[in-house]
């Protein structure tokens, strides 16, 4: 097994309008770490998130996963080993029901009816999601959509979860559930997201980027409480940070 789970050697990506997402980023992710991509707007997280399992091709540089490059030659393995959790569930669920979205991939896999049904069962008792096996997606709730979306990554057996603003769209009582359920995992865990507090709760060290580029890595609690390097990035502090007691 390699030494890490995920490495990014100075990666370049350019948009076809000219437009420099990704400017010389690099930085390796080990095995059971929950890493936070953080930044504002335009920063370049969605960009990056999208070079892990291949959904935009490397232009200059190297992503790696384990020991093995990501390229077009790669790309299947890759998506094998990198489950992507997308912004909008509503980009994940399109079939009749929940289970039918949950077997979907599974299906494509070549996996008999008998491993898909112990794998969908598996995924949705995990995120508790088993009662609305039988629902409709579009009749769920925000929430329940993210478990869902959850569970069809997790069915395929993903060593790398990847998750693109995971929170957005979610009341307070299912954001507490979903990072109940984040801190659970003993997956690999790279988050994208603009919930600082969040951040705090679920993932031990933070990347921060800046027009393409990593100006700061290291762990939450010292990446986030600089309070300088924060603004001077278009982040603020969080709140869980600025309550806690200094003992």
């Amino acid at each position: 097994m390699s030494s890490c789970a995920v490495d990014v050697r100075d990666l370049f990506y350019a948009y076809p309008d000219d437009t420099e997402a990704l400017q010389g980023i690099s930085f390796r992710v080990e095995h059971g770490e929950a890493v936070a991509l953080v930044g504002g707007n335009g920063a370049g997280k969605s960009t990056l998130l999208l070079h892990l399992n291949g959904c935009l091709p490397v232009q200059r540089g190297e992503v790696r996963m384990g020991d093995v490059p990501v390229t077009r030659e790669t790309v299947t393995l890759a998506r094998r080993a990198v489950g992507m959790v997308f912004q909008d569930p509503d980009d994940q669920l399109f079939m009749p029901t929940v289970a039918e979205d949950v077997a979907f991939g599974l299906l494509n896999a070549g996996l008999s009816p008998e491993q898909v049904e112990a794998r969908v069962a598996a995924a949705l008792e995990r995120v508790g999601m088993t009662p609305v096996r039988e629902r409709p997606p579009y009749r769920l709730s925000a929430g329940e959509k993210r478990a869902v979306a959850i569970a069809t990554v997790l069915a395929m057996a993903p060593d790398i979860l990847v998750m693109d603003e995971p929170s957005s769209y979610l009341d307070p009582r299912a954001r507490r559930r979903l990072i109940e359920l984040l801190r659970s995992f003993e997956h690999t865990r790279i988050i994208a997201t603009h919930d600082l507090e969040l951040v705090v709760e679920v993932c031990s060290r933070v990347i921060v980027l800046d027009t393409g580029r990593v100006v700061a890595d290291g762990p939450t609690g010292q990446i986030l409480d600089d309070e300088t390097l924060m603004l001077a990035h278009g982040l603020e502090r969080p709140h869980i940070l600025r309550h806690r007691h200094p003992h």
